[in-house]
């Protein structure tokens, strides 16, 4: 990732503020970023992105799959201390 996309940041701004496991688990995206994931999606599908928006959407399956691992592991964790 070259530059730090809006999604990025949103889920940097997330972390920084302190979070708990279940803050991360109900964590979603802003409806502005699931707006934007949707075009790319979209626009993908039609085969019309650049390569800009090409590597906009990789970033976004990279912090989908990463966001995925956390949550399952802030589960595991809630889980842990009942």
């Amino acid at each position: 990732m070259s530059v730090a996309h809006p999604a990025w940041l949103e889920v940097v701004d997330f972390l920084a503020a302190g979070i708990t496991p279940e803050t991360l688990i109900a964590y979603r995206p802003s409806p502005a970023v699931q707006d934007r994931l949707s075009d790319l999606l979209a626009r993908n599908q039609d085969g019309v992105l650049s390569p800009e928006e090409e590597s906009e959407l990789d970033d976004f399956t990279q912090l989908e799959h990463l966001l995925i691992l956390a949550k399952a592991q802030a589960r595991r964790h809630t889980q842990l201390g009942r």
